[in-house]
This record gives C-alpha cells, structure tokens and sequence, in this order.
C-alpha cells in the first residue's frame, strides 16, 4: 500500500461522493497525535476545516491497493468531534447517475481497514489500537 498525499489545490477534482466512514477511533489525544504527524509530514490539510468540530483533513490516493470495479481509490485521515476518522471509498463506486453503490468488494471493508491501519502505525510510529 502507498499513500499519495492529495493537496488542497487538487481535493475537489479528487472528492467522491462514494467516500465512507470507514473507522472512527476513540483513542483519548490520537486524533492530536496522528494530526500532529501528517501535519510534520505534509504541512497544510487537504481540505480547510469549516467547523470546530473538524479541525484537519488529509486525503490520499490509495496506490497498490485493488478496488475494481472502480478505477481508483481514496483515504481520508481526519478528527471529528476529538476521535480519529478514517474514511475511503474502498468496496464503494459511483453508478452512471453519479450515486453511491456497494461493490463485491463491500465485505472486505473490515480487511481494508486493518491494512490502513498497520500501514499508518508503521509510517507514523503510532498505534492505532482502539
């Protein structure tokens, strides 16, 4: 798995509407820790915070990482309310009319997120256990 950082020039040509929550972590202070991390790692968010309740957002195209039917896939690593979100489009893909849809890869979900998380545990030497 290989993370490609998504700037925020570049955020509203990458959005989906078939992003998901994928992860909410609770951890007391992780949300600060890894928000500490990215911001060391790649400065400015992805998106600019409109509520006090989100304070970063960092989105990743997800490389390396099969998520056919669709042709693509994200990672967003943000806070909501104090907890650590993960959210992708993995098992997720857009119809013809623009609307979400689950694909066969929908159950494997759970599988996905462990990956994400081992993957950010060992490229920010945090732990994401919750």
């Amino acid at each position: 798995m290989q993370l490609e950082f998504i700037p925020v020039e570049q955020f509203y040509f990458a959005l989906t509407l078939a992003v998901r929550t994928l992860d909410d972590l609770t951890t007391p202070g992780l949300a600060a820790q890894v928000g500490k991390r990215l911001k060391e790692t790649f400065e400015q968010p992805s998106t600019v915070a409109a509520a006090s309740q989100n304070t970063y957002n960092y989105v990743f195209w997800v490389n390396g990482v099969d998520n056919s039917p669709a042709d693509q896939l994200i990672l967003s690593i943000a806070d909501w309310q104090g907890n650590l979100r993960l959210s992708s489009d993995y098992g997720w893909m857009l119809d013809a009319e623009r609307k979400a849809v689950r694909t066969e890869k929908f159950n494997q979900r759970p599988t996905f997120s462990q990956q994400v998380r081992a993957h950010l545990q060992e490229q920010f030497q945090v732990s994401l256990v919750d």
